[in-house]
């Protein structure tokens, strides 16, 4: 409820957010208000909002899986149909959890909360999106690594990880110019980029993660209703047995590869 005091700038907000094309302006307009103390304050974010900068950037946080996960600009923001990945990934108890294409750490934070006990290592390649990570992964317990995919882990954990999640980029390159505005530029193209069809990345990861699971660990890829065969193939190709798993509710798919014992 917006104070009787504040309610004539409220209205205003929520007419300049409406003006600029935010479907969820009133909404957005409580945010706005309440992540700020003074007039001065709420203009520069507002500023920022209307010039497209997305509305997490700009509040610097976003709520997933329940949980306040820390963004900054930057840093790919998770989606909610990603918190389907975490579901299907907490089904089984696991030890040892590895977050790869971590952005944030939401990923890896959401599943370490679920799993208690479980030992959390995220990795990213991108410096900014290493340096948020950290500040959403280390007060849990875990720890961030920087480089590519499965590189930068400890070598200790080959063969021991029980649950690799993966929200990797698979947008194909073709398809970028027309994704929002919003993410098209103010995410790293890093984190959307998945190359000619989308699974670039899938196809690395696995290739390469039967040598960092356990026997019985399992291997979950965010993908797409357009490219789910293509990223089963390659999770068979792998060694992997493979199920998907679809949400209707949150429009995601999810690959789960199960290394053989």
């Amino acid at each position: 409820m917006v104070p009787t005091s504040t309610r004539k700038g409220y209205a205003a907000l929520v007419g300049r957010l409406r003006a600029a094309g935010c479907v969820f302006a009133e909404d957005e307009a409580r945010l706005l208000l309440a992540a700020a103390s003074t007039s001065a304050q709420v203009e520069a974010l507002v500023a920022r909002r209307v010039a497209g900068e997305p509305l997490e950037h700009v509040l610097g946080w976003v709520k997933f899986c329940g949980r306040r996960i820390l963004v900054e600009p930057g840093v790919f923001v998770p989606r909610r149909r990603t918190e389907f990945l975490v579901r299907s990934a907490v089904a089984l108890p696991a030890r040892v959890v590895v977050d790869l294409c971590c952005g944030s750490g939401a990923v890896g934070v959401a599943v370490a909360a679920a799993l208690v006990g479980a030992q959390l290592h995220a990795v990213d390649i991108d410096p900014v999106a290493v340096r948020c990570a950290r500040r959403n992964v280390v007060p849990i317990g875990g720890q961030v690594h920087a480089g590519d995919l499965f590189t930068p882990l400890p070598a200790d954990l080959q063969g021991r990880v029980d649950l690799v999640v993966v929200n990797a980029p698979y947008v194909p390159t073709d398809a970028i110019a027309s994704m929002p505005p919003e993410a098209r530029l103010h995410e790293p193209r890093v984190a959307l980029d998945g190359g000619a069809d989308g699974l670039d990345v899938h196809r690395r990861v696995a290739a390469t993660a039967p040598q960092w699971l356990a026997p019985g660990g399992r291997l979950l890829i965010e993908t797409s209703r357009q490219q789910a065969s293509g990223t089963a193939a390659l999770l068979a190709g792998a060694g992997f047995a493979v199920r998907m798993a679809r949400s209707a509710e949150l429009d995601a798919t999810v690959a789960i590869g199960i290394m053989l014992l």
